[in-house]
């Protein structure tokens, strides 16, 4: 594999940008980030990227999305998660956690047993392992969740789940404050499962709780978990007055309102906010009917609704444009492309993905400074941006 040459970048790596630079990837590894005076003499076999001083950065990282292009995991094939790998390669995305809705055991396990063989396969965005987005929520917070799908922490599905996914299970969703949740918090530490709180009504004391027994991560922070009030601080209070608790957020300017964004990035170190699209799979699909966990949907205001009674059932983000959305709503642009990038990569313990330096994955993205996408790099090869 020849090397690949990107030159004349503004790098953003590891909290700052360095300007006129040139990235080198050789096997599909970074193998130098250097000044461009310090460039040695191109090798004759070299691929040449001229930049023009865009930007170059890690290839994203979603850890929560449902689909995009009319591809998903709830469409129960192999095919539909390589064709959503190979889409995901042209909006900047390196590698994503595919979600599942809440279902009946039953359909998850089917939708875990048809998919999980897609891992491995890939040609586009790397499969981490499969988000489960339930079924151990609570009741009162539902979102667009199936109450008939909602289940009580049961300690014998997730071991189940576990084998249908091949082990490919990296994150789940769960409420903290359920009764009973001891056995799965287990089984979750045990295979080094990401614990996230969501679709929540916790109180305080609750989430803290449950904060000593690792449930350090909160899904989608203020959608469907309890509110911050003075009286009553809620899952969205232990979230924000607790430095060490990291979260998601969905930065599309509707599921959490800018100045809402804003705030968070004030009080929470930006080091543990992952941005997420919680994209749904209609998400740049060329035309309709858009249907999302069964239910028809409606792209209103920029996120998808319900049809049926307009409830916000998810987002039509893209990683860029959130990380666009970010440094709008108050981040500098190193802190957003980390919170797209190097913070994932350390809530799954990935190594070498977040980073541009030496050594690390050679997956990048390349954006202008209107934020519009050039080219992603996975795999020592160069993806064109989408036309989406």
């Amino acid at each position: 594999m020849n090397p690949i040459y990107i030159l004349n970048t503004s790098a953003i790596t590891d909290g700052e940008i360095k300007p006129r630079h040139t990235l080198v990837v050789e096997d599909g590894k970074i193998t130098a980030l250097l000044p461009n005076d310090n460039v040695q003499p191109l090798p004759p076999q070299a691929q040449i990227i001229d930049a023009n001083g865009a930007y170059v950065a890690p290839a994203f990282i979603d850890l929560h999305i449902h689909g995009l292009a009319g591809h998903g995991p709830e469409n129960a094939s192999e095919e539909d998660l390589l064709q959503m790998s190979l889409a995901l390669a042209g909006l900047g995305v390196g590698a994503f956690c595919p979600t599942l809705y809440c279902a009946t055991p039953e359909q998850m396990l089917h939708i875990l047993r048809a998919t999980s063989g897609a891992f491995g396969k890939e040609k586009g965005a790397q499969l981490l392992g499969f988000h489960l987005e339930g079924p151990f929520i609570s009741p009162a917070k539902p979102g667009v969740m199936k109450p008939q799908d909602i289940l009580p922490p049961d300690a014998a599905l997730l071991p189940q789940l576990y084998e249908a996914a091949r082990g490919h299970i990296t994150n789940i969703t769960l409420a903290p404050e359920l009764p009973g949740l001891e056995g799965v918090l287990s089984f979750c530490k045990e295979h080094h499962i990401l614990i996230q709180a969501g679709h929540t009504n916790a109180t305080y004391e609750e989430f803290m709780v449950a904060a000593r027994q690792d449930v350090t991560h909160a899904t989608h922070m203020f959608n469907a978990m309890s509110p911050f009030t003075h009286r009553a601080p809620g899952a969205a209070g232990a979230v924000l007055m607790q430095p060490e608790i990291s979260c998601e957020i969905i930065a599309d300017g509707v599921h959490v309102h800018p100045e809402v964004v804003r705030f968070l990035g004030r009080v929470k170190p930006p080091q543990n906010i992952a941005l997420v699209t919680d994209a749904l799979k209609p998400t740049a699909q060329a035309q309709g009917p858009f249907i999302a966990n069964g239910e028809e949907v409606v792209l209103e205001g920029g996120v998808w609704r319900r049809k049926t009674d307009k409830v916000i059932a998810g987002s039509a983000l893209t990683m860029l444009k959130g990380v666009e959305n970010l440094t709008r709503f108050g981040f500098t642009l190193p802190q957003a492309v980390a919170c797209a990038s190097a913070v994932p990569a350390r809530l799954l313990g990935l190594t070498g993905r977040g980073t541009l330096n030496p050594g690390a994955v050679g997956d990048i993205v390349l954006f202008d400074k209107q934020f519009k996408l050039q080219a992603t790099l996975l795999n020592g090869q160069v993806f064109p941006p989408a036309q989406y």
